[in-house]
């Protein structure tokens, strides 16, 4: 009781002190003085762009990732209410949506201080946010939250979920104003909202939410802009040394000098990434799914080609296939890359030396259990596990593919659809879309047919790119995709005894590709002639949604749960 007295006490003076003084210091900033001037409004929209704001989907979700310790909640089919990256999700993107709504709240504070054109640009950079993260939790969450006015807390704690059509009505007019108000470029600042990334968001939105009209439109709309272009190597577009690409409509940077890295410290993302011999864990992996989703060059899967050998199953590939994963006996972070149970010894171009191979499973045992490594993005500082490259939010190649899609969709299938699926597919080849003799053109108008097509071509063109899950989400497969088994080599003493010694390293059988494009490999399974490295196991049954953060419904009673939570 003595200790209750003294706080109430305590509580009482503060209350009676601070009456009379003056909360808001003109000599700080404030919710009640900011947005005067323009440095201040400038500030405040900087602070949208901080890349822990921006959460990103993870290839680990879909089936073109394996990680040897563990799965995702996703493909484990364990997704609930506790589930962390729900939660930040939920929380990042209603900051971003918080500090917008003030800025628009505010911004009439600095009319006569800025001229009316950068007013509208400012109030459009505010409402490109909005929209963005809107777009993030409807197509994570479904009904959401919806506020476009500051909330006091007990508004916060009171606001119940809102439709997703009201919200995609607004979110619809938020990126049309900035499509109106924002500038095509900046002078060398890529990084900021423009016209073009308004419109290409827009675009990945509505194919996200299946209106294909909007999504064309949008998507044409960027694409007449004539401001982007494919990066002329596809490789080189997602390292480090490529800043501002032409190819990339917004991004957020990174900076080794200013301490804004990819993963900096031992144990992130590089160092799981990296190969043994380069010094990291390779703990993560392609999966063989996505290895034998890439085509061979006559266009043809690999069940189909007669170019496609599964004892050099690199040969005859789309050239994207060797850019996204190490090719066998090739140079890679400075070692000749070799999973082979047999190459005890590799070059360390380094050295200029052979030494002991810890990439393969007969040396190390943690080496890669598939074989696979991850090149696409590898870059050569992954040495010093020092990389900034930019992060990429969307590029021109997607584009493309959304108008394609959209346009198959929609059966309006002409020249452009082609020209665009052309365009990326091309650029793959390293020629011009006109060299059709060089790379595997479309020229078939077949809906059915260029649907698939271009469900393909964004598996292998976006690979490790994030992108794979909401796709397999949109086209209601990842039921499919996502409840297959993950296979890979055997232990080394039956990989040598069942495969090397019969001739048959590095694929023992070829298998087949059904019409999803999800390869079958129960044939060689039931054969022995593989390993089961894991069971996916996607919960169809609500996981199509993400649940409400549980710790969301605790302080808001009203906030309902999506089914099966």
């Amino acid at each position: 009781m003595k200790y209750s007295t003294i706080i109430i006490l305590i509580a009482t003076i503060l209350l009676v002190s601070c009456k009379d003084l003056n909360l808001n210091p003109l000599s700080e900033g404030s919710s009640e003085n900011w947005y005067t001037d323009e440095s201040e409004i400038v500030m405040s929209l900087n602070s949208l762009y901080q890349i822990d704001l921006w959460t990103m989907d993870s290839e680990e979700w879909t089936d073109n990732w394996y990680f040897r310790n563990e799965l995702s909640p996703v493909l484990a089919g364990t997704v609930n209410g506790e589930w962390d990256v729900a939660s930040s999700l939920w929380t990042n993107c209603y900051k971003v949506i918080a500090r917008a709504n003030s800025i628009l709240e505010g911004i009439d504070r600095a009319k006569g201080n800025i001229s009316d054109a950068k007013m509208k640009n400012y109030i459009a950079e505010a409402r490109f946010m909005r929209a963005v993260q809107y777009s993030t939790l409807v197509s994570h969450f479904g009904d959401v939250v919806f506020y476009t006015k500051p909330l006091s807390l007990e508004e916060s704690f009171s606001l119940s979920r809102a439709e997703k059509a009201e919200i995609l009505k607004s979110i619809y007019e938020d990126f049309d104003y900035a499509i109106d108000n924002l500038p095509s470029s900046y002078s060398g600042q890529l990084k900021r909202a423009t016209k073009g990334a308004a419109m290409a968001l827009k675009a990945r939105i509505a194919l996200y939410m299946g209106n294909w009209t909007v999504a064309r439109d949008a998507a044409k709309k960027c694409m007449d802009l004539d401001l982007y272009k494919l990066h002329p190597v596809f490789g080189d577009l997602f390292l480090s040394k490529t800043k501002n690409s032409v190819e990339t409509i917004f991004a957020l940077p990174r900076s080794a000098q200013l301490g804004v890295l990819y993963s900096p410290g031992s144990n992130g993302y590089v160092n799981r990434m990296k190969t043994r011999n380069a010094g990291g864990t390779v703990a993560y992996n392609p999966t063989w799914d996505l290895f034998c989703s890439f085509e061979c060059k006559d266009g043809l899967p690999i069940d189909e080609s007669p170019l496609f050998d599964p004892r050099n199953p690199f040969k005859n590939r789309d050239p994207r296939c060797s850019a996204t994963t190490v090719e066998f006996q090739t140079r890679h972070l400075g070692f000749m890359y070799q999973p082979h149970p047999d190459s005890i010894n590799v070059m360390n171009y380094n050295t200029g030396k052979y030494q002991i191979n810890n990439d393969t499973r007969s040396t190390i045992q943690w080496a890669s259990f598939n074989g696979l490594v991850w090149k696409k993005g590898v870059d050569e500082d992954w040495i010093d596990l020092i990389t900034d490259p930019d992060l990429i939010i969307i590029r021109y190649a997607d584009v493309l593919l959304m108008y394609a899609e959209a346009k198959i969709e929609l059966n309006e299938i002409d020249q452009s659809v082609l020209d665009a699926i052309n365009k990326v597919r091309a650029r793959a080849y390293g020629v011009d879309i006109s060299q059709t003799s060089k790379y595997p053109a479309l020229t078939s108008t077949n809906q059915i047919f260029l649907r698939k097509k271009v469900r393909l071509e964004r598996r292998v063109e976006f690979a490790n790119e994030g992108l794979r899950y909401m796709d397999l989400i949109r086209w209601h497969l990842a039921e499919k995709a996502l409840k297959n088994k993950n296979f890979g080599m055997l232990d080394v003493a039956d990989l040598r005894e069942k495969v090397v010694k019969k001739g048959l390293w590095f694929f023992p059988d070829i298998p087949q590709i059904d019409e999803d494009g999800i390869p079958d490999f129960t044939g060689m399974y039931s054969a022995g002639l593989i390993k089961m490295l894991s069971q996916r196991n996607f919960d169809a049954s609500k996981q199509y949604l993400w649940p409400i953060p549980s710790k969301e419904r605790l302080i808001n009673e009203n906030l309902t749960q999506n089914s099966g939570y």
